[in-house]
């Protein structure tokens, strides 16, 4: 049986920067990722906006607020080194009326509390920054915010993994964990340490292992539209006042590192971990599971599920995800966007004992494992910060 000091599943953005650090800090050690697809990143890393967060909308005690903020200019520092383009857009965040103009003053504060550069501008300065953008009154400023391209950035973090002589073993679908080894159902290989990234999965890879215990995971798909005559007339990504209640940033518009124009995403509940379609990925066996949360979830005293429900499902009619971004900028109908993006697919925790989403990131772990088990957006950003962050929590339980 092969056997590895750090054997990780998962080969996503934070698997691979995790695999990344472990050899910068063992240099010698036998690291190897053991990914079920052909190829890296084809899930939540290769399907993201891409967008390059600043770190301000976070609350300034969150794990999300530290690392979102790092991790911005730890990944453009990467981006630079590796030759991976990022563009410099810069973000707005806009209000629809004078109630948000309290939640802009609040991101202000959280960004000023986080330390991340935001500025408050008047319906004029933002004029000068976005021509396209519409406010009421005022807006917020965010010139760290950039963009790259998720699957570029995704095959520069498997180049460095490789260089520094990390294995990566594609093809190859771990369904058994024990104490010393994982195991394909035909193959199994060994470790000292082992690291879950697996994303839509993490929560039950932990469970074989004793963590895990109050959560399950619930997704959601994002569905984005490009309008490619457009190219170029957005200067800006323009993002709504988020719903604080909820962990998700509301319909935006974004520009690409080309300069194309894409409205979404979305945030709508889908009945299978990797259900990209009606059929695509559905799994009856994961249907019956999911449904079976939803119960805890739709009578959460923390969110709003119904209302999520009824402004969230409508958003799979591509004229009505249009009509909410045509809130946030002039210039853009529903027939301007005639590409749909590739869907992707939040891997949203849920606690089960107090009937609600995760809004931070969760790592659990003991000596002998570590198990990421909710590390969505802004888990891109904040990749590099992120697996630093897991290196230190391995070496507090004596892993190194």
């Amino acid at each position: 049986m092969e056997t590895y000091d750090f054997a990780i599943i998962g080969a996503g953005i934070v698997g691979l920067a995790v695999g990344i650090e472990i050899l910068k800090r063992e240099p010698d050690a036998r690291v190897a990722i053991f990914e079920k697809e052909p190829s890296a990143g084809l899930h939540a890393s290769g399907r993201n906006s891409g967008v390059v967060h600043a770190g301000f909308y976070y609350s300034p005690d969150s794990l999300k607020a530290q690392l979102t903020r790092d991790g911005n200019a730890l990944l453009k520092e990467f981006a630079l080194e590796n030759g991976v383009f990022l563009r410099e857009t810069g973000k707005v965040v806009v209000a629809q009326n004078e109630t948000e103009i309290a939640q802009v003053k609040e991101l202000k504060r959280r960004g000023d509390a986080n330390g991340v550069d935001v500025e408050i501008v008047t319906r004029q300065e933002l004029a000068k920054l976005e021509p396209l953008a519409i406010t009421h009154e005022l807006a917020l400023w965010s010139p760290s915010t950039a963009v790259g391209d998720p699957v570029k950035m995704t095959a520069a973090f498997v180049s460095k993994f490789l260089s520094l002589g990390g294995q990566i073993v594609y093809g190859t679908k771990i369904k058994r964990v024990t104490d010393t080894a994982i195991s394909t159902g035909t193959a199994s290989y060994g470790y000292r340490h082992l690291v879950n990234s697996a994303g839509l999965y993490a929560d039950k890879i932990g469970r074989q292992l004793g963590f895990s215990g109050q959560y399950t995971m619930l997704p959601f798909i994002g569905l984005y539209h490009y309008a490619p005559k457009l190219k170029g007339s957005l200067q800006r990504h323009i993002y709504p006042v988020p719903d604080p209640r909820n962990p998700f940033l509301g319909v935006h518009l974004t520009t690409t590192v080309d300069g194309s124009v894409k409205v979404g995403p979305t945030a709508i509940p889908i009945l299978s971990r990797e259900q990209y379609s009606t059929l695509e990925g559905f799994s009856l066996s994961e249907l019956a599971g999911i449904l079976g949360v939803y119960p805890k979830f739709l009578l959460s005293p923390h969110h709003d599920v119904w209302s999520l429900l009824k402004t969230e499902l409508p958003k799979l009619s591509r004229n009505h995800l249009v009509k909410q971004a045509s809130l946030l900028a002039d210039g853009f109908t529903p027939a301007d966007f005639t590409v749909r993006g590739n869907p992707g697919i939040r891997a949203q925790l849920f606690d089960l004992e107090n009937r609600k989403l995760e809004m931070d990131f969760v790592i659990e772990g003991d000596a002998n494992s570590t198990h990421v088990l909710n590390a969505v957006s802004p888990a891109w950003t904040s990749s590099i910060s992120f697996a630093r962050h897991v290196i230190q929590n391995m070496d507090a339980r004596g892993v190194f």
